[in-house]
C-alpha cells in the first residue's frame, strides 16, 4: 500500500478534528500534533500536513486548494499528451512530405 493511501479519509478527518478540538489544552501546536499523532499511529509531520491541507481548503490559510491542485495536475497531463501528439504529427508530416518528394523525382 502506498504512503498516500495508508490512512483512510475518515481517519484523516478524525485526526484533524481531534487536533482542532484538543489544541487549546496543549502548550503548543506541536505538542498537540505529537500527542494526537501517537494516538492515530502516524507521524506528527504527517498530521501537520493533513491539518495544513484542510486549513487551505477551508480558506483559513493561503495556498492552492485541493480542487485547484487536481485541476492543475489534469491540465499538465493534457498538455503533455497534446505535445506528444503534436510531435507524432510533425514526424508523420515530415515522413509523408519526404515520400511525396521521392515519388515526384522518379
Amino acid at each position: 500500500m502506498t504512503t498516500a493511501n495508508r490512512y483512510s479519509p475518515e481517519v484523516r478527518e478524525r485526526a484533524v478534528r481531534m487536533l482542532h478540538e484538543q489544541e487549546p489544552s496543549y502548550a503548543s501546536r506541536w505538542a498537540a500534533l505529537t500527542s494526537i499523532a501517537e494516538k492515530i499511529g502516524c507521524t506528527p509531520e504527517t498530521l501537520r500536513k493533513w491539518v495544513q491541507r484542510v486549513e487551505i481548503d477551508e480558506g483559513q490559510r493561503p495556498g492552492r486548494t485541493s480542487c485547484e491542485l487536481e485541476e492543475l495536475k489534469a491540465l499538465k497531463r493534457e498538455n503533455r499528451e497534446l505535445k506528444r501528439a503534436n510531435e507524432i504529427l510533425k514526424t508523420a508530416s515530415a515522413f509523408f512530405a519526404q515520400a511525396e518528394l521521392d515519388r515526384q523525382l522518379k
